[in-house]
This record gives structure tokens, sequence and C-alpha cells, in this order.
């Protein structure tokens, strides 16, 4: 392990409920509907029941924490907005006016947004938790990211947010990033682990012209060569290329994995992160669902290696957790669909004749 303080990682993940599943399969092929009809929708429900452990697998507690955090690789101009945008939008979090405000009011969850590593020194802001690993990274292009204390925090950090998941008794996790150059991160990140050039994974970011689309993939390969990424390990590979947030969530998703909360993945960051605790716990794989497609260019090539089939496509890129709120209603939908729909029995209604 590159760090100290990160023994947790090997703590074992708890292993899906199969009879639960199996129920739930059975269950579905009881349905008053020709099998297979409701498409992803019957394999999100009996994916659900096999977490949960139960043969009526539910979506109502959804659990949301937003990770925010600043990068030293911001100072190499990779993206269109200036770094002060991350900590206010922090402020925007507070006061309830983000995107993930509206669609977590909207749904009922449990909303609550992390500080762990914005640059700013301004007074606390009201509702923030503050979970610090520093005031931002490092710039990767130049050197580390993080040192070994800093990534253990921010790992950290993460598990954190998963246990307060727990004590809510969260039915569903879902992890939101915001960071001024996490898409940066997030595509070196990704280009390390599955050994792929960052310009076909490098995306416009925030709105980046074409021309800065370049500058940014010559940043990643630049980064890539310092830290002869391909050769390292996960754990190395985030220090020295991660962000803070990046890190808190893969630090989530392992520790939901190792509490058995499944876990709704949004977009670019966060499949980035998915990327990683996947890694270093190759069971975390089987508690993530996935949200979305996002118009990011290299979010198909990380979803092909999870083997990853999103629930919706919208040409979305906001980060915040936003494309998993809006995908709850299709895991709401497929719950109330399998538990609440009558079988053929009940209804009296002729079942296949396959003779």
């Amino acid at each position: 392990m590159a760090a100290d303080g990160v023994d947790w990682l090997r703590d074992p993940v708890r292993p899906p409920d199969r009879e639960a599943g199996q129920r739930a399969a059975r269950r579905q092929g009881e349905l008053t509907k020709p099998s297979g009809s409701l498409g992803l929708l019957e394999q999100v429900a009996i994916q659900l029941a096999s977490l949960q452990g139960s043969a009526t697998p539910r979506a109502k507690r959804i659990f949301i924490s937003v990770f925010a955090a600043d990068h030293g690789v911001a100072e190499e101009r990779i993206s269109a907005y200036p770094q002060a945008v991350t900590q206010q939008m922090l402020a925007n979090f507070a006061a309830g006016g983000a995107a993930i405000c509206v669609l977590a009011k909207a749904l009922d969850a449990h909303l609550e947004v992390v500080d762990v590593g914005t640059l700013s020194t301004q007074t606390r802001i009201a509702g923030v938790i503050v979970e610090r690993a520093g005031a931002a990274t490092a710039n990767l292009r130049r050197e580390a990211a993080m040192d070994s204390a800093q990534l253990a925090a921010a790992l950290r950090a993460g598990r954190n947010a998963a246990a307060r998941a727990i004590e809510q008794r969260a039915d569903v996790f879902v992890a939101g990033d915001m960071g001024i150059g996490n898409t940066t991160a997030a595509t070196a990140l990704t280009a390390a682990l599955l050994q792929v050039d960052a310009q076909a994974l490098t995306g416009p970011g925030t709105g980046l012209n074409a021309a800065g689309v370049k500058h940014k993939v010559a940043v990643i390969r630049a980064a890539l060569r310092l830290h002869d990424a391909a050769a390292r390990q996960p754990l190395q590979v985030l220090q020295m290329l991660g962000g803070f947030e990046i890190a808190a969530i893969a630090g989530a998703y392992v520790a939901c994995a190792q509490y058995g909360v499944p876990v709704l993945v949004d977009g670019f960051t966060a499949t980035a992160a998915a990327l990683v605790a996947s890694r270093l716990q190759p069971g975390v794989r089987d508690w993530l669902l996935f949200a979305h497609r996002s118009a990011e260019p290299g979010h198909r090539e990380m979803l092909r290696s999870l083997r990853a089939r999103p629930l919706l496509d919208l040409d979305m890129r906001l980060g915040e957790g936003s494309a998993a709120a809006i995908a709850v209603y299709l895991l709401r939908s497929a719950c109330d669909l399998h538990n609440g729909m009558a079988t053929f029995a009940q209804a009296g209604v002729a079942e296949r004749d396959d003779a």
C-alpha cells in the first residue's frame, strides 16, 4: 500500500445474497408480463434484492454525499472556470441552490456536503461537513497530487460518509463530486489504470474548446510520463494523479461494499473512483449500479472496463451526483414493479404455452 492508515481497505467486502437474488429472479418469471419485457428494470430489481438480502428490494432511503476539493493542476489552465468556483459552489450547496439540492429535495433524500480539501481558508460554511485532507492537491503535472497522509485522510472521509449512511439506514448510497480540475485528474487516473492514451479519454470538462482539450491532453500525458503511472499499483496511481474528492468517493465505495450498502454510481469522476475501488477490492464491483453514460468521451471506456450497463444516456456531464439522483426514479420504479405486480397465479392469467 502507498500510505499508512489504510489497512481497512483490505477488510473483506460482503458477498451478495445469491439466494435472495435467485428468489427475486424466480418472482420476475412469475409476474404478469412476458419474461424480460421490462428489460434492465428487471435486472436492477434482482441485483438490489441480492445486495439487500431481501425478496422485496427498496430504494426509498437515499443517502447522497457530495465531496468537494480543489486541484493543483488547475494552474495549468485546464478548465474553463476559475478555481474559486469550487468554494463558491460549496456555499451554493449549503444554501440549497445547486442542481443536486433540488433533486435531493424532490427525492426526500438525505444530502450532505463534505469539504475534503478546498483551497479557500474562508470562515467555515454552515451546513458543510469539514474533513479536509489538505488545501487542494498539488499539481499532478509537476509532482504527486498528495502525500500518503493526505491520501489516507481523503479515503477515511469517504469511509466516514458510508458509516453515516449506515446510521441513516440508507437503501442506496450516492456520491457526488465538485472540484474545478477534477476531470483532468479523473482522466489521468483512468488512462493509467486502463493503459489507454489520454487522447481517447479526454473531454471538455466544464466546457473547453478544441484547443483547450488539446492542451488538457498534453498536460495529462506529461503527468503520466512523470509518474510512470502505468507501472504503479492502484493506490499509488490514486496518490500520484487523483483528487481528494476522488479518493473520498473511492473510499466510500469500498466501505459501502464492506458495510453492505448498494451504490448508485454517478458520472465520469465518480466512475473513475469506482475503477480505483474495484481495483483495490474486486468484490466492490458487485455493489455498484450505474446511473448514466456521461457526455465525457472517456466514460464509455470506463463503463466498458467495469462491464457496466448504465440506466440513462442524457448527454449529462454536471457531476454533483445529479444523474444518479435522476436515476433513483428508475430504481424506485424497478422496485415498485417487482414488489407490486401480480403473479400469473394471483391474477388468474394464463402463463405462456411453450408446447
